[in-house]
């Protein structure tokens, strides 16, 4: 194999092993616990936070939505979530998990993002909002820096449809 081929392979081939998340259709995600932060509870209007896991991904249909801490990151699916919130669903059998990836925000910013999340609990209080201090599932799940994915999962937690980046 000449050089040109194996740099034209290694430049096709490159883009899909970057963006190669570890979700697949009909499992569940792979396993993760955050206990730095986790999940986001709002309680008589004070806010405090619990450790969290994916076990916790079953008994709904739910939208995970992994997203960096930053605007950007949010803006890449905003779309649907706004589909999501048009639709109005039933909170007993569907719920948004969102996990904000905050050691993936701008520096200084994390105060900003976790004051955000907690305006959003309050107008949502039915959904998940968790909050990763350290990356753990963007790392354990191989998902993309500075970005959002999404993941579709049945009411068994098991993976339905995923998407590591923008919807188009």
């Amino acid at each position: 194999m000449t050089l040109r081929k194996i740099l034209a392979l290694t430049c096709l081939l490159l883009p899909m092993m970057a963006s190669a998340h570890q979700f697949e259709t009909g499992q569940r995600v792979p396993p993760i616990g955050i206990t730095d932060r986790g999940e986001l509870v709002l309680d008589k209007d004070q806010f405090s936070y619990k450790t969290w896991n994916s076990a916790q991904l079953v008994g709904k249909v739910r939208v995970l939505q992994h997203i960096a801490g930053r605007t950007s990151a949010k803006e890449k699916n905003a779309t649907l979530i706004e589909a999501i919130k048009s639709a109005k669903l039933p909170h007993d059998r569907y719920q948004t998990t969102t996990i904000v990836n905050t050691d993936d925000a701008i520096p200084g910013s994390g105060m900003f993002v976790r004051s955000s999340l907690e305006s959003n609990k309050k107008l949502y209080p039915w959904s998940q909002f968790i909050v990763d201090s350290n990356g753990v599932a963007r790392g354990a799940w191989q998902l993309d820096e500075e970005s959002s994915a999404v993941v579709v999962l049945d009411k068994d937690g098991r993976v339905q449809w995923a998407k590591d980046g923008a919807l188009t």
